[in-house]
């Protein structure tokens, strides 16, 4: 047989451990795993399978292409089929094939702006082979365990021969998805994924394979501490309410209105609102309700969940996981959104719960929910001997927008090593504003005016951003809108810029330029490219009405819905897209400069660096702190601290 260039693959698997909650690298370790089908093509030949259940043998020159750096290997969420081939072909717990010639076409569609699941991508290109929706059946049927009944024998898993017929169609079913993956290249072709991207993917699959060490005995205390904990707040409920379930939303609205206090939502925006004037009897049930409802702490069993067994967590960080921005998401322990620490004695508290002590806990702090949340960050430790360096940029989003927009007085403040919010405040107010000194009372003011109205918001933001919760008045929105547009003209005039440089090449379909931003549309596609040279996808754009009767424009993608729609944006919309892709091309160039220095982890503008005693923490910040060369006259600080375990500085 010829030399094999390139080979499409797709597998059905089966495993008792939840995919879901506990991640593929989890999931390949279960005693049970094992792959099931395996449909392959390669060089775009006809689509062949294997049926691995029923005794069928994997060609000894299509395992060692699953190998072999020169055969490019394509699959959809490729790192499953990666993850699973590692674990078939033996590699131990923490080995994994090197990711280096391995092509997702989820990836590919991220950067093209689609759906990221193979039936939504189907859908939109209008696939002639479309992915087979009775999968998912199928999928529930093979793939995992079953319950016992009386009708089926009491097995606990179904097989090929408990169910022939069904095991043709899910062959089929395995068939289509190679045939769906093909002919998502074959659509996708004259848009490729530059190899700058393939880099920054492989780099992000290495950090995925690298994981994160977590402190499992700290983690099994905190479960513990946090059950102790409901347990008893359940019961002081109870007692006080009577009600048989005070974590009922409903009995919970129920017995505050026949007590005199009505609400529509006991979300936690509004239990704080009610606590402001609630009387002490019924303040005390609304606390208690806060401190049940901290579902932050499900993060510690989401950590017991997807811990391997050399104690390290994988597979958490989603490349391109962001539309529109193409920024990292977060799966798994959901790094993105952990909870801050403010607490003073941090490392007190760890070993307190460490050491599995309850009622030293529950003497020192008044709130073990929160306690526990406040915590969370810290279960994740370096491998013993090293220590974590956490660096991360200041201000990046007000650089990159300053930068580009050139609002010269906001550049000279960065350039002085100034504080953003003060000096904004001070250019707003006419006075000279200082973090602890004079004026300083002004710098909140600063602060959240520079949070929400950088991207063309107004009143609505500012409320958004808890402006009113921080003492501001209702009558000082506006003003202070009015205020922070006045002193930024060039930011205001860069929104509308672009609103109107992306109308006129959607309209006359021509190419145009802003500031180092272009704009083309090609096929049916806007895009913008950005200085790194690195494009924002959006699906067949419209010139549309907006609700005030103007132009706006319209594309394609996934809404707040999380379903597929038409979405409206306009200048300061894009200019947030624009300016957030920006700070993600810049955590990734630092990413790359830093690739030799095991990094298990980045949150946000954040990068965590699983470090040997020598690494010197200057010299990581300087490294993340060096500009791009796509990004001139762009100024960055990059500052950082070292710690026994993760937690915010």
């Amino acid at each position: 047989m010829a030399e094999i260039k390139t080979l499409h693959c797709d597998i059905e698997t089966y495993s008792s451990v939840n995919l879901a909650k506990c991640g593929v690298y989890r999931y390949v370790q279960a005693d049970d795993f094992e792959i099931l089908l395996f449909a392959y093509s390669t060089d775009g030949s006809e689509v062949k399978i294997i049926d691995l259940a029923r005794g069928e043998k994997i060609p000894p020159l299509i395992l060692s292409a699953l190998e072999d750096d020169k055969v490019i290997k394509y699959a959809h969420n490729a790192s499953f089929e990666r993850i699973c081939f590692s674990r078939f072909l033996g590699y131990p717990v923490g080995k994994y094939i090197s990711p280096e010639s391995w092509r997702c076409t989820m990836t590919w569609a991220a950067y093209m702006g689609l759906p990221l699941s193979l039936v939504g991508v189907g859908a939109v290109l209008g696939l002639g082979k479309q992915k087979m929706t009775e999968g998912k059946d199928l999928i529930r049927f093979f793939c995992g365990p079953c319950s016992p009944t009386k009708t089926n024998g009491n097995r606990t898993r179904n097989l090929p021969s408990d169910d022939p017929e069904k095991w043709e169609r899910f062959k089929s079913y395995n068939i289509r998805d190679v045939e769906a993956e093909m002919e998502i290249e074959q659509k996708l072709i004259k848009f490729p994924v530059p190899d700058f991207i393939w880099d920054e993917y492989h780099l992000s699959e290495r950090i995925n394979d690298s994981g994160i060490k977590v402190d499992m005995d700290f983690v099994k205390q905190a479960i513990a501490m946090n059950e102790i904990s409901h347990t008893k707040l359940m019961d002081q409920m109870q007692e006080i309410t009577e009600l048989d379930n005070p974590n009922s939303v409903q009995q919970m609205k129920d017995w505050l209105s026949d007590n005199g206090l009505e609400t529509d939502t006991l979300g936690k925006k509004a239990v704080a609102e009610l606590l402001k004037d609630a009387p002490e009897h019924l303040a005390e049930v609304l606390k208690l309700r806060q401190q049940l409802a901290k579902s932050s702490v499900k993060k510690y069993t989401a950590m017991e969940n997807a811990v391997c067994s050399d104690g390290r967590i994988r597979g958490m960080f989603t490349f391109l996981g962001a539309n529109r921005t193409g920024r990292f998401s977060s799966k798994i322990v959901q790094l993105q959104n952990l909870p801050q620490n403010h607490m003073m004695d941090l490392k007190e508290a760890r070993s307190i719960v460490k050491n599995g002590d309850s009622e030293a806990l529950e003497l020192l702090y008044e709130d073990i929910p929160d306690t526990l949340s406040q915590l969370i960050r810290t279960a994740f430790v370096p491998k013993e001997g090293n220590k974590f360096i956490v660096a991360d940029f200041s201000a990046i989003e007000a650089r990159v927008l300053s930068w580009l927009a050139g609002e010269q007085w906001r550049n000279e403040v960065f350039a002085n090593g100034g504080d953003i919010y003060c000096a904004s405040a001070s250019q707003m107010f006419r006075v000279p504003v200082e973090k602890h000194g004079v004026n300083a009372h002004l710098r909140q003011k600063g602060k959240i005016a520079e949070l929400a109205l950088g991207y063309g918001g107004s009143v609505g933001a500012l409320k958004a951003m808890g402006a009113l919760e921080m003492g501001l008045e209702e009558e000082e929105l506006k003003p202070l809108v009015n205020a922070w547009r006045a002193s930024n003209p060039n930011i205001v005039k860069f929104w509308w810029d672009v609103d109107r440089e992306v109308k006129k090449c959607i309209k006359e379909k021509k190419s145009q330029e802003v500031q180092n931003i272009k704009f083309h549309y090609m096929s049916g596609m806007l895009f913008i490219v950005l200085p790194s040279g690195r494009k924002l996808a959006y699906v067949k754009p419209n010139i549309g009405e907006n609700i005030f009767g103007g132009e706006s424009v319209t594309y394609e993608g996934v809404g707040a819905t999380k379903k597929w729609e038409r979405i409206e944006s306009y200048g300061p919309k894009f200019v947030e897209n624009i300016v957030q892709a920006i700070s993600r091309d810049i955590l990734m160039y630092a990413m790359k400069t830093l690739s030799t220095c095991s990094i298990v982890a980045h949150v946000h503008d954040e990068v965590i660096i699983e470090a040997d005693q020598s690494l010197s923490l200057d010299m990581v910040c300087k490294q993340m702190g060096r500009v791009p060369p796509w990004a001139k006259g762009l100024l960055l600080d990059a500052d950082g601290y070292e710690c026994d375990f993760y937690k915010k500085d």
